[in-house]
């Protein structure tokens, strides 16, 4: 039985004035699952978690997990550039009681496959707690092959990966070299569908964020092997898809949820910066068109 399927939003961070929007975030998660979200992840790139003390990094964590009080998984962003300070969050989000830690490869160092297969297996090795790796070579500048995968996938508490390449041809080798109960999600929404279809287990997504009930929905279609039906879903939202990344992730997101009056403020941390009139107006008219605002 694979650990993590379905759909997970990877939430985003409400901030009032520069700081953590505490209320606004229990809001978010009630508004998800209501909506049937299969599970959450805070503090992932979407959570700008980049730009979070480790204070305030504990803090959405835990807030998170106490909110979701068991109803769905809970699946704590707690990777870093530092493997000292990656397996420092990964031992805070088991204490926390996460059901499991969502580990970015390193970025900005470069590690060769050798330095991310001893970083995964440091992490694993230090704390007792399902760790899903996470492969975003846009944002890190190192791409995670999938011999590499396979080798980490060996390690007993390594269960899954987030793969946001949206390389088909990757992806398969992935699914090919590694066991049957290894996770593989995917980490981006237009190809989330199709990876399902070869053999992919879900999304962690960032358009759950404002429509989390249609991703719910596909990915229960998908996995029930109805892609008739999931098809249908992948084309309704394909246009909002490409929305939230007319700016970068989560501006798009922020400045929606906020547009549907589910955040108070859609400001992101510097160095983000609010969206610019003119793709706000880009914005508004695919939300219209989608019935969201």
């Amino acid at each position: 039985m694979t650990q993590f399927r379905g759909a997970f939003v990877a939430i985003v961070t409400p901030f009032i004035d520069g700081k953590v929007d505490e209320q606004g975030l229990k809001d978010l998660i009630e508004f998800q699952i209501e909506n049937g979200t299969h599970g959450i992840v805070p503090c992932g790139t979407t959570g700008e978690s980049a730009t979070m003390s480790h204070e305030e990094h504990h803090r959405v964590v835990e807030i998170t997990i106490k909110t979701v009080n068991g109803r769905v998984p809970v699946m704590a962003g707690s990777g870093s550039n530092s493997t000292a300070e990656s397996i420092e969050l990964t031992k805070h989000a088991k204490e926390a009681g996460a059901d499991g830690a969502l580990v970015i490869t390193p970025y900005y160092n470069k590690p060769t496959p050798d330095g991310l297969y001893a970083h995964f297996k440091a992490i694993a090795e230090a704390v007792d707690i399902p760790i899903v790796m996470y492969n975003v070579p846009s944002r890190t500048s190192v791409n995670m092959l999938p011999e590499t995968v396979a080798r980490c996938a060996e390690i007993d508490n390594i269960v899954g990966i987030k793969e946001a390449t949206g390389n088909m041809n990757q992806v398969s080798e992935v699914i090919r070299l590694c066991p049957d109960d290894f996770s593989v999600l995917s980490g981006d929404d237009f190809t989330c569908m199709a990876q399902v279809a070869i053999g992919g287990n879900g999304v962690i997504s960032v358009i759950s964020n404002v429509t989390p009930n249609d991703m719910a929905s596909m990915m229960d279609a998908a996995l029930a092997g109805n892609f008739d039906e999931a098809r249908k879903f992948h084309y309704k939202m394909f246009p909002l898809m490409k929305a939230m990344f007319i700016e970068t992730n989560p501006v798009p997101a922020k400045t929606t949820l906020e547009l549907m009056g589910k955040i108070k403020s859609s400001t992101p941390r510097l160095p983000l910066t609010k969206m610019s009139e003119a793709n706000t107006a880009k914005l508004k008219t695919v939300l219209s068109d989608y019935g969201l605002i």
